[in-house]
């Protein structure tokens, strides 16, 4: 085993992958587990994955699947890929609902992708119920078919729409990572996003805040009143996204930084 890692290594590392030594061990793991030799059917596993790595494929993407809270997220063409950074909503909602926990509420997922954000506040609240929306009904079939895999399968719901057109309901939390990259900046992100991530879930429009406008018009009229709404938010929006959100009548709470000490999360309270 410790050969065919050397070896898996070394071709990630002639390629410029700088965490080759990480990378071989997921691949191992992952695909060919503590078996020892490696079986021909592992053995074919791992070459084809290798290739696609370095041709340029995320090692997720090449492994489809990507943890998010602990829990394991399938991936696929028209989903973002789950990140550390968006776990800063879920640190949010806990922190701002400590004393719900038990309490049945309704949550509401807003371009929900894997449905990493609905599934994983689920999964901390028990008793509670949720919607998740995205326009790709490919990311849709995705997200329902992870909420059964993480337990949650009857405690979430799926459908394809545009934010919260045809939704009549009002709900306790509502959360977004929405798209917040402007038009001009997507062909300057780095290749594993701007190649392999869906445009729609990226692309916020030429000042990046269409989506929080979007969203501005839409959550006084779907949040409870004391309901709360959590948006991640990329570097530099915090005072526009809150001036947004001001406007509508929300009230910003709170702003949470993620492990980098970015703003992430903005918390928001609907007071009629």
């Amino acid at each position: 085993m410790s050969t065919t890692r050397k070896a898996i290594a070394l071709a990630l590392k002639r390629a410029g992958i700088a965490d080759f030594t990480f990378e071989a061990r997921i691949l191992i793991e992952d695909l060919a587990g503590s078996s020892d030799p490696i079986g021909a059917a592992a053995a074919a596993r791992l070459n084809d994955a290798l290739a696609r790595r370095l041709a340029g494929e995320p090692l997720w993407r090449v492994l489809g699947a990507r943890e998010f809270w602990g829990l394991s997220f399938a991936l696929s063409p028209g989903t973002l890929e789950p990140r550390p950074d968006s776990e800063t909503l879920i640190d949010a909602a806990l922190g701002h609902l400590a004393a719900r926990r038990h309490d049945e509420l309704r949550l509401l997922d807003l371009g929900t992708g894997t449905g990493c954000l609905l599934i994983a506040t689920l999964r901390e609240f028990p008793q509670s119920s949720g919607l998740g929306v995205d326009l790709s009904p490919d990311a849709v079939a995705t997200a329902a078919a992870n909420a059964a895999r993480n337990g949650v399968g009857e405690r979430a719901a799926f459908h394809q729409g545009n934010w919260t057109a045809g939704i009549g309901e009002r709900f306790d939390l509502i959360l977004s990572n929405p798209p917040y990259i402007g038009s001009a900046e997507i062909a300057r992100l780095d290749q594993n996003v701007r190649e392999h991530d869906p445009l729609l879930a990226l692309d916020g429009g030429p000042d990046g805040l269409d989506a929080y406008r979007a969203l501005a018009a839409a959550l006084p009229g779907h949040l409870k009143p004391g309901g709360l709404a959590i948006l991640e938010i990329g570097a530099g929006q915090e005072e526009a996204v809150v001036a947004l959100m001001r406007q509508a009548g929300l009230s910003h709470l709170d702003s949470r930084r993620d492990l980098g000490g970015h703003i992430r999360a903005l918390v928001f309270r609907h007071v009629p």
